[in-house]
């Protein structure tokens, strides 16, 4: 088996939040995180965008979904796009 990268969108639970601490704390319920990069939508609210590699076996990307929209602070995680490693 090999892997992919999914590209996530983060959405936080408002624009009050600390990007910094949440960056950390997705980092670390996730060590696959390769990169997050702040993107903004409007009204002073900012999405987080960032890539994961991730195993290519089947569900891994739905565990992914789900392990990220536990994290406090997270109003929901979505992936965007996987490729190839």
């Amino acid at each position: 088996m090999g892997s992919v990268v999914a590209i996530l969108r983060v959405m936080p639970e408002s624009p009050d939040i600390d990007l910094e601490k949440l960056k950390k704390a997705l980092k670390d319920a996730l060590p696959g995180i390769k990169d997050i990069q702040e993107e903004p939508i409007g009204f002073g609210l900012k999405a987080l965008k960032l890539a994961a590699i991730v195993n290519d076996a089947g569900g891994e990307t739905d565990a992914l979904e789900g392990k990220l929209n536990a994290v406090p602070g997270v109003e929901r995680a979505e992936i965007i796009e996987v490729t190839l490693n």
